[in-house]
Protein backbone atom coordinates (compact mmCIF):
# COMPACT_ATOMS: atom_id res chain seq x y z
CA UNK A 1 0.00 0.00 0.00
CA UNK A 2 3.12 2.01 -0.43
CA UNK A 3 2.17 3.91 -3.79
CA UNK A 4 -1.19 2.16 -4.08
CA UNK A 5 -3.45 4.93 -5.49
CA UNK A 6 -6.36 6.53 -3.08
CA UNK A 7 -9.32 4.62 -4.70
CA UNK A 8 -7.68 0.96 -4.58
CA UNK A 9 -6.50 1.76 -0.82
CA UNK A 10 -10.11 2.62 -0.07
CA UNK A 11 -11.16 -1.07 -1.68
CA UNK A 12 -8.77 -3.08 0.43
CA UNK A 13 -8.82 -0.99 3.61
CA UNK A 14 -11.93 -3.10 4.92
CA UNK A 15 -10.95 -6.20 3.49
CA UNK A 16 -7.81 -6.20 5.69
CA UNK A 17 -9.48 -4.83 8.91
CA UNK A 18 -7.24 -1.71 8.97
CA UNK A 19 -4.11 -3.37 8.83
CA UNK A 20 -1.99 -1.40 6.60
CA UNK A 21 1.41 -0.18 6.72
CA UNK A 22 -0.15 2.78 7.52
CA UNK A 23 -1.37 2.02 10.79
CA UNK A 24 2.00 0.62 11.58
CA UNK A 25 3.92 3.05 10.44
CA UNK A 26 2.24 5.70 12.44
CA UNK A 27 2.45 3.68 15.78
CA UNK A 28 5.39 5.07 18.40
CA UNK A 29 8.39 3.28 18.33
CA UNK A 30 9.45 1.15 21.59
CA UNK A 31 11.51 3.25 24.44
CA UNK A 32 14.64 1.35 24.60
CA UNK A 33 16.15 1.58 28.01
CA UNK A 34 19.63 2.27 28.40
CA UNK A 35 21.74 0.53 30.34
CA UNK A 36 22.25 2.73 33.17
CA UNK A 37 18.27 2.94 33.43
CA UNK A 38 18.23 -0.52 33.22
CA UNK A 39 20.99 -1.12 36.34
CA UNK A 40 19.49 1.93 38.42
CA UNK A 41 15.91 -0.09 38.28
CA UNK A 42 17.56 -3.38 39.39
CA UNK A 43 19.58 -1.67 42.44
CA UNK A 44 15.74 -0.19 43.18
CA UNK A 45 14.71 -3.34 43.44
CA UNK A 46 17.16 -4.74 45.16
CA UNK A 47 17.30 -2.23 47.77
CA UNK A 48 13.55 -2.73 48.41
CA UNK A 49 13.95 -6.50 48.31
CA UNK A 50 16.74 -6.34 51.37
CA UNK A 51 14.53 -3.82 53.23
CA UNK A 52 11.71 -6.60 52.93
CA UNK A 53 14.19 -9.28 53.96
CA UNK A 54 15.57 -7.26 57.02
CA UNK A 55 12.30 -6.25 58.21
CA UNK A 56 11.31 -9.92 58.48
CA UNK A 57 14.21 -11.20 60.21
CA UNK A 58 13.66 -8.12 62.74
CA UNK A 59 10.16 -9.57 63.23
CA UNK A 60 11.20 -13.54 63.66
CA UNK A 61 13.69 -12.59 65.89
CA UNK A 62 11.13 -11.00 68.41
CA UNK A 63 9.18 -13.73 67.97
CA UNK A 64 12.34 -16.51 68.74
CA UNK A 65 13.08 -14.03 71.77
CA UNK A 66 9.88 -13.85 73.72
CA UNK A 67 8.89 -17.98 72.74
CA UNK A 68 11.85 -18.76 73.82
CA UNK A 69 11.44 -17.05 77.42
CA UNK A 70 9.22 -19.87 79.62
CA UNK A 71 7.29 -16.20 81.07
CA UNK A 72 5.93 -15.47 77.52
CA UNK A 73 5.28 -19.20 76.27
CA UNK A 74 3.18 -20.49 79.26
CA UNK A 75 0.84 -17.56 78.70
CA UNK A 76 0.27 -18.79 75.25
CA UNK A 77 -1.43 -22.08 75.97
CA UNK A 78 -4.32 -21.21 76.66
CA UNK A 79 -6.87 -24.72 76.30
CA UNK A 80 -8.99 -22.81 73.72
CA UNK A 81 -5.99 -22.36 71.41
CA UNK A 82 -5.10 -26.11 72.06
CA UNK A 83 -8.33 -27.04 71.37
CA UNK A 84 -8.13 -25.18 67.84
CA UNK A 85 -4.80 -26.36 67.05
CA UNK A 86 -6.63 -29.73 67.86
CA UNK A 87 -9.42 -29.46 65.62
CA UNK A 88 -7.00 -27.81 62.56
CA UNK A 89 -5.44 -30.96 62.75
CA UNK A 90 -8.50 -33.30 62.96
CA UNK A 91 -10.83 -31.61 60.43
CA UNK A 92 -13.63 -33.96 60.75
CA UNK A 93 -15.67 -32.84 63.90
CA UNK A 94 -16.85 -36.28 64.87
CA UNK A 95 -13.08 -37.13 65.18
CA UNK A 96 -12.18 -33.85 67.10
CA UNK A 97 -15.09 -34.75 69.57
CA UNK A 98 -13.49 -37.86 70.28
CA UNK A 99 -10.38 -36.67 70.63
CA UNK A 100 -11.25 -33.92 72.65
CA UNK A 101 -12.78 -36.29 74.78
CA UNK A 102 -9.83 -38.53 75.35
CA UNK A 103 -7.68 -35.07 76.35
CA UNK A 104 -10.05 -34.19 78.92
CA UNK A 105 -10.67 -37.86 80.74
CA UNK A 106 -6.66 -38.06 80.72
CA UNK A 107 -5.31 -34.55 81.50
CA UNK A 108 -8.21 -31.82 81.19
CA UNK A 109 -5.74 -30.29 78.84
CA UNK A 110 -3.43 -29.47 80.99
CA UNK A 111 -0.07 -30.00 79.15
CA UNK A 112 2.37 -30.88 82.45
CA UNK A 113 -0.29 -32.91 83.91
CA UNK A 114 1.80 -35.77 85.32
CA UNK A 115 0.06 -39.31 87.01
CA UNK A 116 2.72 -41.35 88.26
CA UNK A 117 5.01 -42.09 85.33
CA UNK A 118 2.89 -40.53 82.48
CA UNK A 119 3.34 -37.01 81.30
CA UNK A 120 1.59 -34.32 79.22
CA UNK A 121 -1.76 -33.63 77.30
CA UNK A 122 -2.27 -37.40 76.32
CA UNK A 123 -0.55 -38.96 79.06
CA UNK A 124 1.93 -40.82 77.29
CA UNK A 125 5.02 -42.62 79.51
CA UNK A 126 8.01 -40.82 77.32
CA UNK A 127 9.96 -38.66 79.41
CA UNK A 128 10.80 -36.86 75.67
CA UNK A 129 7.00 -36.22 74.95
CA UNK A 130 6.83 -35.01 78.39
CA UNK A 131 9.35 -32.16 77.48
CA UNK A 132 7.13 -31.20 74.09
CA UNK A 133 5.58 -28.28 73.77
CA UNK A 134 1.50 -28.57 74.07
CA UNK A 135 1.25 -27.96 70.24
CA UNK A 136 3.61 -31.44 69.77
CA UNK A 137 2.11 -33.23 72.34
CA UNK A 138 -1.20 -32.62 70.43
CA UNK A 139 0.56 -34.03 67.08
CA UNK A 140 2.45 -37.10 69.01
CA UNK A 141 -0.97 -38.13 70.43
CA UNK A 142 -2.97 -37.96 67.21
CA UNK A 143 0.03 -40.03 65.53
CA UNK A 144 -0.30 -42.59 68.72
CA UNK A 145 -4.13 -43.17 68.26
CA UNK A 146 -3.89 -43.10 64.20
CA UNK A 147 -1.20 -45.96 64.40
CA UNK A 148 -2.79 -48.04 67.14
CA UNK A 149 -6.61 -47.65 66.94
CA UNK A 150 -6.70 -46.17 63.19
CA UNK A 151 -9.06 -42.96 64.19
CA UNK A 152 -9.72 -40.72 67.24
CA UNK A 153 -13.19 -42.46 67.68
CA UNK A 154 -11.93 -46.19 67.87
CA UNK A 155 -9.27 -45.20 70.35
CA UNK A 156 -12.35 -43.31 72.83
CA UNK A 157 -13.81 -46.75 72.28
CA UNK A 158 -11.04 -48.49 73.46
CA UNK A 159 -10.89 -45.94 76.10
CA UNK A 160 -14.30 -46.50 77.37
CA UNK A 161 -14.36 -50.18 77.69
CA UNK A 162 -10.55 -50.34 79.09
CA UNK A 163 -10.33 -47.71 81.00
CA UNK A 164 -6.93 -46.36 79.54
CA UNK A 165 -5.58 -46.14 75.65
Amino acid sequence: MWDTPKPMREVIQPLTGGCTLDAYNNTPPFRVNHKNEVLSSYLKNKKIKIKRIQWLLLIISLIATTGANPAYSTANYSIDHLKLYAHSRLLDYKEFQCFNKIITKESRWSYTARNGSHYGLGQMRSKHYRDLDPFRQIDATIRYNLGRYETQCKAWAFHQEHGYY
